[in-house]
């Protein structure tokens, strides 16, 4: 499987070996013979491990950065942040995983209970393009902590740099612990409905995540989906518009591309202020929006995916003009090649919540900027849609905004500040609706990969005294 490079379509990055229903099948048992022997090491002892296989693979991240830029079209920056991300996160979740594992044990006048905190097996990890390595460490490095042997399977349009990490790290650890296949939806198909596989976590979309619930429902197998959102970013009336705050909102939208599912998908402004907001949003896109090569250190952002993703969302945009939107295209612009994946951020105004610019998430450089009359309107809005993933409120008065916040159905919201520069590795981040169920980050993220299990025995049987009636049975009425 070949995968080319976004900003020159010409130049073929690299290639990794396609998996079939076989191999895939051989990688679901090397992780099931494995469970036993991996689930047995102190949980201490796998936290190490893991870690000290990520620090050594990391060392060779100044390699692998230019590989993932020029397989994924990520300028490099961006992807220097990526590749330190693994590293990071086990070193928040190791001792979350310690803590987690520890049996608790409860001693009263009942008995003696014991609740434990075990893995549930092989886990299928099946990853998306955008963030590839660090979509993949959220499963792998809780899954492996905790105890599961781990498959994972990442997209076909960015294979290269996290298959190489995957790889290098798996050879640091016991054989059969972490595997990696490569493929389409076919080898996804194999890898969820294999009877082996005693959980599920997927990161992508929601057509494909409906395909790996109803095979997973076969099985009665527990899923994790953390799938896409048309995240509202609410600007207050009292908001400040200064130039920090603008360019947060800026990268909020365009980071990656725009290609980052919690990014800003919609601006809602006070219609009084709007001609100001948009004044100030050119502005600061004109400052740090600078479209070209991945690989120059002064771009902050690239290509798109692929052909079919650039002809999409030009297509959106022209929509946006045939139904007599405004659009301002943004930031510098300076593609490396004439063939690449390019597309030009834009800003477009007068759209209605029908359109489907604003309707659905474009996953893409174009935010449309929407006006409100009243924060209830604004609310209802953000609100109105089946993709409840993020959302931001922004406002010179951090309390005014978190009590707006609280009214905002999603499963994360940000204060003046959108996507990922304003998450934690503390903060459990996931869906709502159609964005998805379970968690990542945080303790939540590494409570997803345990199951418990409850060891009573009760004082009476060690006392030889009857036991009593759990459920106490009214007296009859006289």
């Amino acid at each position: 499987m070949a995968r080319e490079n976004p900003a020159d379509p010409s130049e073929q990055v690299g290639t990794v070996r396609t998996a079939d229903a076989a191999l895939t099948g051989e990688a679901v048992g090397a992780a099931a013979a494995a469970f036993a022997g991996w689930a047995r090491v102190p949980v201490a002892e796998r936290v190490a491990r893991v870690t000290e296989a990520i620090v050594e693979t990391s060392t060779a991240n100044g390699e692998r950065g230019p590989l993932l830029s020029r397989e994924l079209g990520k300028v490099i920056g961006d992807v220097q942040g990526e590749l330190g991300f693994a590293l990071a996160l086990a070193r928040y979740d190791g001792p979350v995983a310690e803590r987690l594992c520890a049996d608790r044990v409860l001693h009263d006048d009942e008995g003696t209970l014991i609740t434990t905190a075990d893995p549930y097996g092989v886990i299928a990890a099946i990853t998306p393009w955008n963030a590839p390595v660090i979509l993949a460490a959220l499963k792998v490095v809780p899954g492996l902590m905790t105890g599961n042997t781990m498959v994972v399977k990442g997209s076909p349009l960015a294979p290269l740099a996290v298959t190489d990490f995957l790889s290098q790290v798996a050879r640091r650890l016991p054989d059969g612990v972490l595997n990696v296949v490569n493929g389409g939806a076919d080898v996804g198909q194999a890898l969820v409905g294999d009877p082996r596989v005693a959980k599920v976590s997927f990161t992508g979309g929601l057509a494909t995540a409906r395909h790996i619930a109803a095979t997973a429902a076969e099985h009665v197998r527990p899923t994790v989906m953390e799938l896409g959102g048309n995240d509202a970013a609410i600007f207050l009336p009292d908001a400040d518009l200064d130039v920090a705050t603008l360019q947060r909102a800026v990268f909020g939208s365009f980071l990656t591309s725009g290609q980052v599912c919690m990014a800003i998908k919609r601006l809602l402004v006070p219609a009084a202020r709007r001609d100001e907001f948009v004044e100030a949003y050119l502005e600061a896109a004109r400052r740090v929006l600078r479209v070209g090569d991945p690989l120059d250190p002064r771009s902050t952002m690239g290509p798109v995916i692929s052909r079919e993703h650039q002809q999409r969302l030009t297509g959106l945009v022209q929509s946006a003009r045939d139904a007599g939107a405004t659009v301002h295209e943004l930031g510098v612009y300076e593609p490396s090649s004439d063939d690449g994946y390019w597309v030009r951020p834009t800003l477009v105004l007068g759209l209605d919540d029908r359109h489907p610019l604003v309707a659905d998430e474009q996953f893409g450089p174009t935010v449309p900027l929407l006006t409100y009359d009243s924060v209830d309107e604004a609310v209802a809005r953000a609100n109105g849609v089946d993709q409840a993933l993020a959302s931001s409120v922004w406002s010179a008065d951090e309390q005014r905004a978190v009590a707006v916040a609280r009214r905002l159905d999603a499963g994360f919201t940000f204060i003046n500040c959108h996507n990922r520069a304003g998450t934690s590795l503390r903060a459990s981040f996931g869906g709502r609706r159609h964005s998805g169920h379970g968690r990542e980050f945080g303790e939540a993220g590494v409570a997803e990969y345990v199951q418990s299990h409850s060891i009573n025995s009760p004082a009476a049987i060690r006392e030889n005294r009857a036991l009593g009636n759990a459920y106490p049975v009214p007296a009859a009425a006289g």
